[in-house]
């Protein structure tokens, strides 16, 4: 008789781009660690399976956040282990029919969550006989309550910061490791040679590259900020990344640009744009944060949202990773700055590359398949 080849579930919602993106990078790792000996699966459980309206959270969440201090508000108020307690008491009941149908109808030998809202309703659901149940944390800092359930059989988090929040909300520290962020494996390849990747990319070798990016949804006051870096005088090349906002796309492609701009929708090209660039601009999001340490690019954060992205300026200046510069003023700023003192900019360049873990997926991928008995050497810190 063959054996069942063990079947891992990722529990995830596209509540921002990010906990799909996190879910997708294990999943690679995973098959590149462990080839076809596995098979894997990904559930939005929000939007398949949860009643209304909770279904419709990952379609509102682009409103919702555009209104970042109700967002904030709301955050830190329902932030702490007995709003968290209140909330899946309360909720439980509305959706342990979703919850139980869920894992019914995707049997599976591990189950991982990406999301916040994907950890003890599910563990409850699951109830004492339940196969491994992993939390990977994918907020890098100012991690919400609600990730942290005792039951998990172990939790996987970004940062020794994180690490430190699960241990504050008495997770025992045995099942709290600290990982790194899970990025794609285009992202963790060697930087390589910056001439090259810029003439196939179509940029001009000889400028100073400012690479600025709103989010999957074009996020952030994106549009403001370009504009002060073309109007500031400096003598440099800017690309911009606009992500699904195709309304932002038009507006900028319609701009009369002083400076060699170039404007970029959603793009798989990112990883080779942040290897060629020498600045990222970018929002507070963990996973771009990620990615640019990876590539070793100063990063000024331009937007961030409240609560949940607090943490991540934070962990960026603490590291000297780069800078907070929430208005294009600022930003410019820290752009000329960078510009005059190559010296000082390399030195967070190299502060970048400490700061990186681009084996995060991997060890991830590791810790699993140990889980599952596939590996038997236990897999530290990286």
């Amino acid at each position: 008789m063959v054996n069942k080849k063990p079947h891992i579930l990722f529990l995830f919602s596209d509540t921002g781009g990010g906990h799909r993106s996190a879910a997708e990078a294990i999943v690679e790792s995973l098959h590149l660690e462990f080839g076809d000996s596995i098979t894997t699966e990904m559930v939005d459980f929000l939007a398949d399976y949860a009643p209304p309206p909770y279904n419709h959270l990952p379609r509102f969440y682009p409103e919702m956040v555009k209104i970042p201090e109700l967002w904030g508000a709301g955050y830190r108020l329902s932030d702490g282990r007995p709003q968290a307690r209140v909330m899946t008491t309360t909720i439980y009941p509305l959706v342990r029919h979703a919850a139980r149908k869920l894992v019914n109808e995707h049997p599976a030998d591990m189950l991982v969550s990406v999301h916040p809202l994907g950890t003890s309703f599910f563990l409850r659901a699951l109830g004492k006989h339940r196969p491994p149940f992993i939390t990977v944390v994918t907020d890098m800092v100012t991690t919400h309550a609600l990730w942290y359930d005792k039951r998990a059989d172990l939790t996987l988090v970004p940062t020794e910061m994180a690490r430190q929040r699960a241990l504050e909300y008495h997770m025992s520290p045995e099942k709290v490791r600290v990982v790194g962020q899970p990025v794609a494996e285009r992202y963790c390849t060697p930087i390589g040679n910056k001439n090259e990747l810029r003439t196939s990319l179509g940029w001009p070798k000889d400028k100073f590259i400012a690479l600025l990016i709103g989010g999957g949804d074009g996020m952030g006051p994106l549009a403001e900020t370009a504009y002060a870096i073309d109007e500031s005088g400096l003598d440099l090349g800017l690309v911009i990344v606009t992500g699904r906002n195709t309304k932002l796309k038009a507006e900028l492609d319609a701009y009369q640009w002083e400076n060699p701009v170039f404007v970029y929708g959603f793009t798989k090209d990112l990883p080779d744009m942040m290897r060629a660039a020498d600045v990222l601009i970018t929002k507070a999001g963990p996973g771009t944060i990620a990615e640019g340490l990876i590539a070793g690019l100063p990063i000024i954060l331009y937007a961030k949202l409240p609560g949940q992205e607090d943490g991540n300026v934070t962990f960026v200046e603490s590291e000297g990773a780069g800078v907070w510069a929430p208005d294009p003023l600022k930003v410019v700023r820290t752009l000329t700055r960078w510009y005059c003192r190559p010296q000082e900019r390399q030195k967070i360049v190299e502060n970048c590359l400490r700061a990186a873990r681009p084996q995060a997926s991997r060890t991830i991928a590791r810790i699993l398949g140990e889980q599952l008995g596939l590996v038997t050497e236990v897999v530290g810190h990286v």
